[in-house]
């Protein structure tokens, strides 16, 4: 006998089957915007209380100024100097600020526009959260991304760390979404984002031959090649009309920036190879300032990198020590006076500082432990991010500025990390299931 209600009951199986994930979704986003809210008013305050501060003696002067010679028509010139090209940072920053730069009194309109931009990374991050591991890691992800302070403190400043962290968001999402298509429409996506975050900071450019690895094993050899040739030539596209300038107005090749040169003395000089300075970087290495007409920024960078290079030739021993320390630095196990001294000078509060090393201390071994049970899935590419870190501290320095790009793929780690655990589990669906219950009850 055929029992007249079978195919009521397949289809009201079939319905409860579609609004479980419409549910859930539901609830995910509401906690994504109650959470980016939370995140929001953090860096509201943060800006409020910078709203009248004026620049220190630190790279937001460089870009404040490049914004407001670009506002005036002087397109990446030298700060107070419209005759001299200037390209000492990637383009990005200064391209962002520039609107700003039209309005009087600029300064505080920049943290404004940075502000905005570092609250727009928090339901990214929920996103990313969420397409790696799930609904749950995709909701404390947003959380630690809104309260932990090595992001928000950064966000009111008129530097490149936002931006990057930014870049590296958005390339981190089209990794995994070239990781479960892998067509030739995902690498293309894929390389544009990677060549958008090195716009932000140019050592953010070793990220794009990392994540060209997707596939190397589970993929035909022809099909990934050309992967990698589509996601290195929509890196090369996004990034070749800043490189073209550049090599078209100085005296010496320029690439990506004018910066290395400095950036290389500054961390290998008889300060930053003993004493409380020991891997770090010091302004005083750079010397006295040149006349602009001896020597163009070009050739200034390739005098420095080579002045840096004599130094570290000339002390190879102390080379091992150096990077010890500066790998130290990065990870907060060394040098945190000099770490906290030079943040603050880069208009960082003391406080923050402090709450976001402790804040590091916390998240840091969740995050081994979330890459560690997600090795065989998205481990791989939340690593990137942590090789492009390492590779700076190597060679160049350890600081916290430097190791922002890690910041982002850091909270998702560590949302793993904790959401592994079976107590926060039950913790948080015990919150989800009283808010979708809440919604059921409402919609009836």
């Amino acid at each position: 006998m055929i029992d007249p209600l079978a195919p009521a009951i397949a289809d009201a199986s079939t319905d409860c089957a579609v609004e479980e994930p419409v549910r859930l979704d539901r609830i995910f986003w509401r906690y994504t915007v109650a959470v980016t809210m939370l995140g929001a008013a953090i860096r509201v305050v943060i800006l409020i209380s910078k709203w009248n501060e004026q620049p220190k003696l630190n790279d937001s002067i460089y870009y404040a100024i490049q914004a407001q010679q670009n506002a005036d028509g002087h397109w990446f010139k030298e700060p107070l100097n419209y005759l001299a090209q200037g390209a000492e940072h990637a383009p990005l920053t200064s391209l962002v600020l520039t609107p700003a730069g039209i309005i009087h009194d600029a300064f505080p309109w920049m943290r404004l526009t940075m502000t905005v931009i570092g609250i727009l990374v928090v339901p990214l991050i929920a996103v990313l959260g969420r397409s790696i591991a799930g609904r749950r890691v995709g909701i404390v992800a947003a959380l630690f991304a809104a309260v932990y302070p090595n992001i928000w403190m950064t966000d009111s400043l008129v530097m490149s760390e936002t931006l990057c962290n930014l870049g590296m968001v958005l390339a981190l999402l089209a990794a995994v979404r070239h990781r479960a298509k892998f067509t030739c429409q995902s690498a293309l996506w894929l390389g544009a984002a990677c060549g958008f975050a090195a716009l932000a900071r140019a050592e953010v450019l070793l990220a794009a031959p990392l994540f060209a690895l997707i596939g190397i094993r589970a993929r035909p050899k022809p099909i990934w090649l050309t992967r990698v040739a589509m996601i290195g030539v929509a890196t090369f596209l996004v990034i070749s009309p800043w490189v073209l300038y550049n090599l078209g107005r100085f005296d010496a090749p320029v690439l990506m920036s004018t910066n290395e040169g400095s950036t290389l003395l500054g961390a290998n000089c008889p300060a930053t190879y003993s004493g409380p300075s020991l891997g770090g970087w010091e302004l005083e290495c750079l010397g006295a300032p040149r006349p602009s007409l001896e020597e163009d920024t070009s050739e200034r960078n390739s005098r420095r990198r080579q002045e840096a290079i004599d130094y570290a030739n000339g002390h190879r021993s102390r080379i091992p020590i150096v990077v010890g320390a500066r790998v130290g630095r990065m990870l907060d196990l060394y040098g945190w006076s000099s770490q906290i001294r030079g943040d603050v000078g880069e208009e960082r509060y003391r406080w923050a500082i402090i709450a976001g090393m402790l804040s590091w201390g916390v998240l840091a071994p969740a995050a081994a432990i979330g890459w560690w049970r997600s090795r065989r899935t998205s481990a791989v590419l939340l690593v990137v991010p942590a090789i492009c870190v390492a590779a700076v501290a190597v060679v160049f320095y350890g600081g916290h500025r430097l190791r922002s790009p890690i910041e982002t793929a850091l909270v998702v780690a560590a949302a793993i990390g904790y959401c592994g655990s079976p107590r926060v589990q039950r913790l948080i669906d015990r919150v989800l299931d009283r808010t979708g219950d809440e919604t059921l009850a409402r919609r009836r």
